[in-house]
C-alpha cells in the first residue's frame, strides 16, 4: 500500500509494522528536497518497520542516487571480504551481484558471514528486468521468533563455522575476495578478523571463521537471526551444480560450506526448516525504473529472484559494524 508523507507522518506506531514502507512524492517530487526535509521521519519508519522503498521520484542518474545516500551517511564503504562477484559502478556503488539470471540468491543478511557489515545497504533499479528480478525482503526479527526454540538455542550455543575455499576455477579468487595480491596484508587482515587462514596449492586459499548465529540489535535492543548457514550449505545450490560439484570435489573442498561451530554438521532438516520459515515471510514487491529501497542490514535481509531480460539494480553500503552485541 502506498502512502504519501502525510499519510506516513500521521501513522506512527512502534507496535505497526509494514514492509517495506512506500514512499511516494506528495507536495514535491525532489527527492533530495524530501529527504532532507523529513529525514527523521525516515530514521523512525527505517528503525521500526526495516526498510523503505521510495517510489515515483525521479531519479535519473547514478549520481542523484549517490547524492541521496548522502543526506543520512557522510561516506559510502567499499564491498570487503567479497563472497560473490560484482563490479564497482562509480565511487563506492556497485552492481547487484552478478550471478547468471536463471538463478535464485536466498535471503542474507549483507556479509553477516564476516566479522564486519553495513547496517545500511540501498539498492536502486536503474533497469528493471523484463521479467522477475525482484529483491525479495524479510524481517530478522520476524524469522528469529517463528523460528523453532530449540534450533535458535542450537545455534546461539554452537555458533557457525564459514569455510571458504577461494582461488581454482570455481570461486573467487582469494585477491577479489580480499582486494589484494600482497600475502602479508592477507595475513594481517585474516588475522585481525578471525579468520583461520591455509595457504594450499595452485594459488589457492582455504579459510575458517566461526561467527555468531544470533545478533542484538544495536539501537532497538531486538534479537536477531542474523547469519547465511541456510545460504552457504551446499544444498542451497541448484541440483545440478550441487551434483557436479560433489562429484568433481570433496566436502571440505566446496568453494562454500558451512557447520556448527564445533565443526559437527548442521543437520540438513533442520536448514529446510529455516528456509521455509523465510519462504513463509518473505516480501517480494516488482520493481519500478527508479525505485531506491533503503534497508536496514541487521533487521531486513534481501534475496534476488530468477529474471528475464537486462536488469541493472546498484548497491550501496553504509555504517560498518563490527560484532556489536552478538550472543546477547
Amino acid at each position: 500500500m502506498s502512502k504519501n508523507f502525510s499519510e506516513l507522518q500521521n501513522s506512527i506506531s512502534p507496535k505497526a509494522r509494514t514492509l517495506p514502507v512506500i514512499i511516494t512524492p506528495d507536495s514535491t517530487t525532489d527527492i533530495m528536497e524530501y529527504a532532507h526535509q523529513n529525514r527523521d521521519l525516515i530514521a523512525n519508519y527505517l528503525r521500526n518497520e526495516g526498510g523503505i522503498l521510495f517510489r515515483d521520484f525521479p531519479v535519473p542518474s547514478l549520481e542523484l542516487f549517490e547524492k541521496f545516500t548522502s543526506v543520512f551517511v557522510d561516506r559510502l564503504e567499499s564491498y570487503n571480504e567479497r563472497s560473490t562477484p560484482r563490479s564497482e559502478v562509480q565511487g563506492q556503488i556497485y552492481t547487484s551481484t552478478e550471478y547468471p539470471n536463471d538463478q535464485h540468491i536466498p535471503m542474507h543478511n549483507e556479509n553477516s558471514y564476516s566479522h564486519q557489515w553495513p547496517r545500511l545497504i540501498w539498492f536502486h533499479c536503474v533497469h528493471n528486468a523484463d521479467e522477475g528480478g525482484e529483491t525479495p525482503i524479510a524481517d530478522s526479527r520476524v524469522i528469529y521468533n517463528n523460528l523453532d526454540p530449540s534450533i535458535i538455542s542450537r545455534f546461539k550455543e554452537k555458533k557457525v563455522m564459514y569455510v571458504r575455499n577461494l582461488g581454482g576455477k570455481i570461486d573467487l579468487p582469494w585477491q577479489t575476495v580480499f582486494q589484494s595480491d600482497d600475502k602479508a596484508y592477507v595475513a594481517e587482515y585474516c588475522a585481525k578478523a578471525g579468520l583461520e587462514l591455509e595457504w594450499l596449492d595452485n594459488d589457492r586459499v582455504r579459510t575458517k571463521a566461526v561467527r555468531s548465529a544470533i545478533a542484538k540489535h544495536p539501537e532497538t535492543g531486538e534479537m536477531l537471526w542474523f547469519n547465511q548457514a541456510h545460504l552457504f550449505h551446499y544444498t542451497s545450490l541448484p541440483e545440478d551444480i550441487r551434483d557436479f560439484m560433489l562429484s568433481y570435489l570433496k566436502e571440505e573442498n566446496l568453494p562454500r560450506h558451512v557447520y556448527y561451530g564445533d565443526g559437527t554438521p548442521i543437520e540438513e532438516s533442520i536448514l529446510q526448516e529455516i528456509r521455509g520459515v523465510y519462504d513463509q515471510h518473505t516480501v517480494k514487491l516488482p520493481w519500478q525504473e527508479g525505485d531506491i529501497m533503503m534497508l536496514d542490514n541487521m533487521l531486513i535481509g534481501h534475496a534476488r529472484e530468477p529474471y528475464k531480460g537486462k536488469r541493472k539494480v546498484v548497491v550501496a553500503m553504509a555504517n560498518i559494524c563490527s560484532d556489536y552485541g552478538l550472543d546477547m
